[in-house]
């Protein structure tokens, strides 16, 4: 069993505004449990003071880490890094902007103990929060018509939300199923996804409060990369680039 019990993993790029007060809250949490822990920043590249921020913010976090990833090509590549550089039992990612707080992983123990070798928040099953609601025409175009198109083209039919930014998957499985990931980009998400079912991992879906952040940083191009991905995903399943 790993010394380390939870690892924390943060993709960012150019977050020197939103990172300090996300790793001071991380932080002031893991220092509550009585388990290790471990943070890691994933730094993809960043063209502000992101890595200058972490390297400080060190000095005062024993358990923080930065991971440099210029190339890692996106936030799928920086998250893969991340995972698979951590040595935790459990394996958490989260972004910088800190919509979900770190404590509701604790809605996550339980479905682990039930023998769910994956638990993703989700902002579309029954309990979940979102502080403000999303407008209604971004919800249209990035919620629930990015999640019918998803459905069509990849499948995942029994999961309601792929995109939210917190998940958290057990060591067997990150050495697993991160190792082959391909997806760089923001689709990345349903790639993990579908690899841990493939794998035979079971995945569950927990509510989640989610503060919805005006600056967030999927803009339409993003989303036309992202649909664009999707169909590489399909693509590589039909040639079986992913392996038996």
């Amino acid at each position: 069993m790993s010394e380390i019990y939870l690892s924390v993993i943060i993709p960012a790029y150019n977050e020197e505004k939103r990172l300090p007060k996300t790793l001071d809250d991380i932080s002031a949490y893991l220092k509550r449990q009585d388990y290790q822990s471990e943070i890691i920043v994933v730094n993809g590249g960043s063209t502000d003071k992101t890595p200058e921020i972490v390297r400080d913010k060190m000095r005062g976090i024993g358990n923080l880490q930065l991971l440099e990833a210029k190339n890692s090509g996106g936030k799928g590549g920086a998250v893969k890094a991340g995972m698979l550089k951590a040595s935790g039992k459990f394996r958490l990612f989260t972004d910088a902007d800190n919509s979900t707080s770190v404590e509701q992983i604790e809605k996550m123990w339980p479905e682990f103990e039930k023998g769910y070798g994956v638990v993703i928040g989700s902002r579309d099953v029954k309990g979940a929060v979102l502080d403000p609601p999303q407008p209604w025409l971004r919800n249209v175009f990035l919620g629930e018509g990015f999640k019918i198109y998803r459905k069509f083209v990849v499948g995942l039919w029994d999961l309601e939300d792929t995109q939210c930014g917190f998940k958290c998957f057990g060591d067997e499985v990150v050495e697993k199923v991160f190792s082959k990931a391909i997806i760089k980009g923001f689709a990345f998400d349903p790639e993990i996804l579908i690899l841990a079912k493939r794998a035979g991992y079971k995945i569950k879906e927990v509510p989640v409060y989610w503060k919805n952040d005006p600056d967030s940083k999927v803009s339409p191009a993003n989303v036309i990369k992202m649909a664009v991905d999707l169909m590489k995903i399909r693509w590589h399943l039909i040639l079986g680039k992913y392996g038996s």
